[in-house]
């Protein structure tokens, strides 16, 4: 993990500004983080599945026979002989095993959502293209129905289960499902837009990519000295990447106060940045983040030109 506790001993000069990234990017320990997170969740995810295969191509294939000392009789529609007083069965320790079976499924399905999430916050996908963002937000629901659904599905056909059986396995496979797709959804997926507006309006507030956050907190914040940190906890200080890295998902939408606290100039237009970063936040892409508005302008702390129209 990249060196989250730096001190920047100077502050950069009134009228200019960092020059960030184009867009947003990972640190190279959470780029790495998340690589890692992800391989983990595909391993976890193929070992889902087989286990399914193994279910469906074997162990739904088991049956015991009662009644062996049965008849054979010729059917007289088809010439074929057919084995008459012989009942095919599943047997319990199949039935056992295929409970157990279904656990170890949804805990491998859900173990990898997890992980699959965790690296998806360190890394996240740009929402403008539409499709892999879609797919790699919602991966671990996905997998999880592949995972069940079949399975599910030959349970509820297979003719040698009893009825309490098929009920049993069916229910208890049907929950799990449900339990283990709804964990692998994810309802408020990040991306490249979200954390690119924020290290924006950090750099336009202060007028460098400089912010803090605490081991326990959720969110990151643009000074240390407000109350929402005063923890106890060791105060860290880095780029919104590096706040990213360390699992704070977004700038707090406080900053107006925190920034008087810290005797930093507030935006007349405060109100408005903080509602514009609350959309963007909450997944909205045609957002536009307003440029701060400043009582004075020896209060502004970066000037950003407009970038020229493009023809």
């Amino acid at each position: 993990m990249a060196e989250q506790n730096k001190n920047v001993e100077q502050s950069a000069p009134s009228g200019s500004v960092d020059e960030p990234a184009a867009g947003w990017k990972p640190t190279a320990a959470a780029k790495s983080k998340a690589t890692t997170f992800r391989w983990i969740a595909v391993a976890l995810w193929v070992v889902a599945i087989a286990a399914e295969a193994v279910g469906i191509f074997w162990l739904l294939r088991q049956r015991v026979y009662v009644g062996e000392d049965g008849t054979l009789l010729r059917d007289p529609d088809t010439g074929l002989l057919e084995e008459h007083g012989v009942t095919a069965q599943f047997p319990q320790w199949a039935f056992v095993t295929l409970l157990v079976l279904l656990v170890v499924i949804a805990a491998l399905a859900i173990t990898g959502s997890i992980l699959w999430k965790k690296a998806n916050r360190l890394d996240p996908a740009r929402k403008s293209e539409t499709l892999r963002f879609f797919v790699q937000n919602q991966l671990g629901a996905i997998i999880a129905i592949v995972a069940f659904l079949p399975l599910i599905i030959l349970i509820f056909l297979n003719k040698d289960m009893d009825k309490g059986q098929k009920a049993t396995a069916g229910i208890v496979g049907i929950v799990l499902a449900v339990l283990a797709t709804v964990i692998g959804v994810d309802f408020t997926p990040p991306s490249v837009e979200q954390y690119t507006a924020d290290q924006s309006a950090v750099i336009q507030l202060l007028g460098k990519d400089e912010v803090v956050w605490v081991d326990g907190g959720a969110v990151y914040h643009v000074c240390d000295e407000v109350s929402d940190i005063q923890t106890g906890s060791e105060k860290r200080t880095g780029t919104t990447a590096e706040a990213v890295e360390a699992g704070k998902s977004r700038l707090t939408l406080k900053f107006a106060s925190e920034l008087n606290t810290c005797g930093l100039a507030v935006p007349l237009n405060a109100d408005d940045i903080e509602a514009a970063l609350r959309e963007i936040q909450g997944g909205q892409v045609d957002t536009v983040l307003p440029a701060p508005v400043w009582a004075n302008g020896d209060d502004a702390p970066a000037v950003v030109e407009d970038a020229p129209a493009a023809e």
